[in-house]
Order: C-alpha cells, then structure tokens, then sequence
C-alpha cells in the first residue's frame, strides 16, 4: 500500500479516513490495540507497539552528554535538529507513537567467510528499506482510521526525522536496548528496522522494556575498533559504521587496519550477540519478501567503480547513503587489508588517476601494506607527480613504512 491519495511519501503529515464498513469500531484504546496487534504480522512486521507521546527525559540527559563529549564526530545533525527526545514537536495533535519492526534478513555465514568480497551493511544489501517502511505505516494508518471509525492524521518517520526511535520502541514495548546501543527484540534478535507513525488518537499503551543483557559484554569486546566507552556509551569517531557511511574525510590512519575488507557498515557488534543467535538465516521475512540478496562484488570490482556503475549498484538501495568518493576511499582501504596482489593493478590506477584526492591518498596507503615491487613502483611514481599535499604525504609515508619492513 502506498500513503495516501495525493500525499507523497515525503508528506510530514498524512490524512486517513475510514474505507472499511467496520460495524463495531473498537470501543475502547485497549481494543484498538489488540485489533492492531491482530494485524501485525499480515504487514509483514516483527512487532508493534505503542507509546504514549511525552518527553523521553532520560534519554535527553544521555543524548546531551554523548554530545558534551564530542562523541558524534562529524554528525552536525545531530546538533541543528531539535529536542529529539520530544516527539511531540513532531506532529503537536499527536497523542499516541505507534512503533513497528521490519526484519532485515541477516547475511549467511557462507558470504562471511569470503575474504575478497567487500562486505556491507545485512540492512543495505537488498532494496532500501525506507521505501517498504513507509508503505507499511500507510497501511497501518488506514487499518488505524478503519478499526477507530474516524479520521486520523498521522506523521511517519522511517530514519529521517529527528526522533530517538530506539528509545521510542523500548517504551512501545518492543524491545530493550542492549549494551551496544542497538534495540533487540526478545525471540527475534536486533536485525530489524524501525518505523513510527505518530497519531492523533490514543491507543493503549505498551509497558517499556528493561535491558536483559546481564553481565555479557560480547558486543563490545568484539568490537574491531574498540568504539565503545563503555555499556550503552559509543564514540562514533571509532565506529566502522560512521566511518564507511557517514564519515566523508581522511579515516584516521590507525583505525584503517582495523576495518578490514568492510565497504559499507560493520555488523559485529550484532554478530556475536546471543540474541542474534539460533535464527534461521534463509527463511524468508514475515511479508514473503526475499531474504538477504548480497551483491556479491569482489574488491577488485569495487575500485573500479565507475559513475554509471555507482547509480546501478545504489539505484533503490540503502547504499546511495555513501557517495561513490567514499565508496571508493572504502575500498581502498578494505584492498589494503586483503593481502591479494592481484588487486595491486586497479589500486595502482585509483592513485595514478583518481581525480578524488582521498581516494588516490587511501589506495597510497593500501599500497603501503604490501611488500611487493609494483606497489613499490607505483609508489614511487605517485612521489614524482602528485602536486595535492595531502596524497604526498600519504605515499611518502606509503615508501617509508615499505623501507622499514624492508
């Protein structure tokens, strides 16, 4: 189903009216809870739940002091948005949060295990997922107007408005949030993706969710990169995620090994959580939809990314996040983890005539990590005709690192 009829999905408010003859609307919030329950799994949701609209004052506390710490890094959004931890301001007639979760299939350990494929994201490896989201709040919406016999307005939010939506989906009762920040669902795991639909009517609330992550640490011990603080505490400055999707600069030069062959996103932290353990990765979601459909595109394909290639592989994809500069900087990086020489050729082309400078500075310091004569001589080359100064000190640095293992 779609939003409504003259209304984009980009709409910040939606208008439903009741298109079902229901003879006995509920009668009461409780009801129209359990009649949407009823629903749940007919939209192709995990779960749903419902919050009463007030402020998240707890959260608020946390948000400002993640920030007072710097620990967002780059995310100027998360400055300039607003009191996220107000829904209300979202959509003032609003009474009542309706939080839903869509599974997103979680990759196989098969393509795990494969070394030269860049790995991404389970969440960005089929179509993006904001889309289906959105069409599944519609419906919502309309069974929402249809069992309560009246109009309603509603706003949805699918990733793209300034709302903690974790926090929302703890208090919906759809979940805890486990030490690594990420909401998990009892039964279910945390591979899944949020949606809220904020409504003008009151519908029986849920109760929230404590945490039931107990003494395991697993999470945050697994953590390539070490981002985590502490429980519930993330430096996005560490994070592989920020880096490969919403990070655009130069990746810190210590944190490069640390990525491994990741092009887009990290989901270790999920991996190793036991919640995330004993479910069937080929079964397919509650809506019939495919399961998880990775392209499977080895690094060298990845640095050799062209224009028209970055628009077909994105096309209707969680991908077009990362633009193809950063794509390419990501694969740069993941070659130079990979030990392959046969991906030396396209590497030594990003730096002889990349006309990105960050990309031709990572594939310098790829290059670095092999101990091989044509990385050394595409080194040497680049040291001669390089004028951006920042890529020279990359591959000056590339040569001495070589030298010194020599």
């Amino acid at each position: 189903m779609h939003p409504p009829r003259n209304q984009s999905p980009q709409d910040p408010t939606w208008q439903f009216k009741p298109n079902l003859c229901i003879e006995q609307p509920a009668c009461s919030p409780e009801e129209l809870a359990q009649r949407l329950r009823h629903h749940a799994s007919e939209l192709g949701l995990e779960a749903l739940g419902f919050a009463a609209i007030e402020p998240f004052h707890e959260a608020r506390e946390a948000l400002a002091s993640w920030i007072s710490a710097g620990y967002q890094g780059t995310l100027q959004y998360m400055l300039s948005d607003g009191d996220r931890a107000d829904p209300a301001r979202l959509a003032r007639k609003s009474v009542t949060i309706v939080m839903v979760a869509m599974g997103s299939s979680p990759r196989t350990q098969q393509v795990r295990r494969l070394p030269l494929l860049g790995q991404i994201a389970a969440y960005a490896a089929g179509p993006d997922y904001h889309s289906s989201l959105r069409s599944k709040l519609a419906a919502l919406g309309q069974l929402i107007a249809d069992h309560s016999g009246r109009p309603i307005e509603a706003r949805a939010c699918v990733d793209t408005a300034p709302l903690l939506e974790r926090e929302a989906a703890r208090r919906a009762g759809l979940g805890f949030i486990g030490k690594s920040n990420m909401l998990i669902l009892p039964g279910v795991g945390s591979q899944v993706l949020l949606g809220a639909l904020l409504v003008d009517l009151a519908i029986a609330p849920d109760a929230p969710r404590d945490h039931r992550c107990g003494r395991c640490t697993a999470c945050l011990d697994a953590c390539p990169t070490q981002a985590f603080v502490g429980p519930w505490l993330l430096d996005a400055r560490r994070c592989i995620a920020y880096l490969t999707i919403e990070y655009q600069g130069w990746i810190p030069y210590e944190l490069r090994p640390l990525i491994g062959t990741r092009i887009f996103g990290c989901d270790v932290c999920q991996d190793v959580c036991p919640f995330n353990h004993g479910r069937d990765e080929t079964s397919p979601n509650r809506d019939g939809t495919a399961t998880y459909n990775v392209p499977e595109i080895g690094l060298e394909k990845w640095l050799r990314l062209s224009s028209s290639d970055y628009r077909r592989l994105t096309s209707g994809s969680a991908l077009r996040r990362a633009s193809r500069r950063q794509l390419l900087r990501n694969a740069a990086v993941a070659a130079g983890n990979s030990g392959d020489l046969s991906i030396l050729e396209p590497l030594a082309t990003l730096l002889a005539s990349s006309i990105y400078p960050i990309v031709r500075g990572h594939s310098a310091w790829a290059l670095g990590q092999f101990h091989d004569a044509a990385a050394t001589t595409a080194l040497e080359q680049a040291k001669l005709t390089e004028t951006h100064s920042e890529v020279a000190r990359e591959v000056a640095r590339a040569l001495e690192e070589q030298s010194a293992r020599h």
